[in-house]
């Protein structure tokens, strides 16, 4: 039986994506997708940097709830102030960006070390503390291109593609792979 997504950050201890600069008028949508993204793909935090944003909260709630999978919550954060913590209690901060080095030069150092892993992504322009402040600078390509692909893709490599196979054990219901339709297995009584 695959393992559950909860063990995947396991060998960090964690795995959290900060997201930068959230818009709730503009970038309620995109920001609720890099939150479930951070959730389906195996990460166990979701740090959302400035304003609280209810809608998100509600959106990943909901598909935990469902879906399976407890993740950490923080919102209303400094983003500066969350790094600086982050690296003084021996993590280390990946900042995915366009301009960074090829994933594939870093990712085998990176995915070798044990210590907790803060993940950022940006929604608009990413102030230079972060560039300078990360321990990686990974490039997902060196195209324009969405926040919400390139966490999907470093979470990919990063846990190996065990992610895809892998299920939350505390699931109402789960996916039932088939053809055509749709057809899902529910655990216990339905809601």
């Amino acid at each position: 039986m695959p393992e559950g997504l909860e063990d995947l950050a396991k060998p960090y201890g964690k795995v959290y994506v900060l997201r930068l600069g959230h818009r709730p008028t503009r970038d309620k949508r995109v920001t609720t997708h890099v939150a479930l993204v951070t959730r389906a793909f195996g990460a166990n935090g979701f740090v959302l940097e400035g304003v609280c944003d209810d809608s998100v909260y509600n959106s990943l709630a909901k598909a935990s709830n469902m879906w399976g999978g407890a993740i950490h919550y923080e919102c209303g954060v400094n983003g500066h102030e969350y790094v600086k913590s982050w690296k003084a209690n021996g993590g280390e901060v990946v900042h995915l960006t366009m301009y960074g080095m090829p994933i594939d030069d870093a990712i085998g150092k990176l995915s070798s070390s044990p210590k907790p892993k803060l993940i950022v992504v940006g929604s608009q322009k990413v102030e230079a503390f972060y560039y300078m402040n990360a321990d990686y600078n990974i490039a997902i390509g060196w195209q324009p291109h969405s926040e919400v692909a390139a966490l999907a893709l470093f979470l990919d490599r990063l846990f190996k593609g065990r992610e895809l196979y892998t299920y939350y054990t505390d699931a109402k219901a789960s996916i039932v792979p088939t053809e055509r339709g749709k057809r899902v297995e529910w655990r216990g009584q339905r809601k």
